[in-house]
């Protein structure tokens, strides 16, 4: 039934979809889709806005209008299938290295890639942030490496640059769901003693999310990990390197 109530509006031409706003939302009423942030459900908005505070282009405001009423059993619903989806079974789970599971240069694959002659650096798969569960053996005391996924199509030497020695995970802050994976990154780091973080962002603004989940994962682990962040310019050169925790 709808009712004149309170309820978030969105600024599209404001919105440029780094997905922070999804963050500050308990109730899982934002997602970023097709580059966007926008309301799933009215149902699941209750208004108060706790989600503005979090954009940092003002894309966000409390409008006052006809909307369905806030429904907390259907919010209660919503998150557990969010939940539900994100968990992954770790069948299929490969190291590609050693059963040692040691993260060495020493210790790589031999497959050469057909016409190169470069030896593929990846450890481990799957690789995906969404399919990696927290519990794979490959991360227990990892460093890790957090890239988003054009990064290794405009910066091919990551592979040797980057990818040697480290554990990677890859995603995109603007097309997935922010909250899952700030959830997955907050379950890896309190069940594994992960080492460092090296993080790997184009230099676009959705690409900020992708720092941004990892650090928000950090604070609600209790964890305080060594962490770089890399920015990669669309000519495929290293724009800038940040290091901090």
């Amino acid at each position: 039934m709808k009712v004149k109530r309170k309820i978030i509006q969105i600024d599209e031409e404001k919105c440029d979809g780094c997905g922070q706003c999804v963050t500050g939302c308990a109730e899982g009423a934002l997602q970023v889709i097709d580059g966007k942030a926008r309301v799933v459900n009215e149902v699941f908005c209750d208004g108060l806005g706790a989600c503005i505070g979090e954009c940092p282009n003002g894309a966000l405001t409390l409008t006052e209008r006809e909307a369905e009423e806030f429904d907390e059993r259907a919010v209660e619903e919503h998150l557990h299938r969010m939940q539900q989806a994100s968990r992954c079974p770790s069948t299929g789970i490969q190291d590609l290295r050693s059963t040692t599971g040691s993260c060495d240069r020493a210790n790589l694959p031999t497959d050469i890639q057909p016409g190169t002659g470069v030896r593929s650096n990846l450890s481990h798969w799957p690789i995906q942030i969404r399919l990696v569960p927290p519990n794979a053996p490959f991360l227990k005391h990892a460093d890790l490496l957090v890239t988003a996924d054009c990064v290794p199509v405009i910066y091919p030497a990551m592979n040797e640059t980057f990818l040697p020695g480290r554990r990677i995970l890859l995603g995109c802050p603007k097309f997935d769901n922010v909250q899952e994976a700030i959830d997955k990154f907050t379950e890896i780091f309190r069940q594994n003693e992960i080492r460092s973080l090296t993080v790997l962002i184009m230099e676009v603004p959705c690409c900020s999310g992708l720092p941004f989940i990892v650090k928000k994962a950090m604070q609600a682990s209790g964890k305080s990990i060594p962490m770089t962040t890399v920015v990669i310019s669309t000519r495929g050169g290293e724009v800038s390197r940040r290091v901090g925790s």
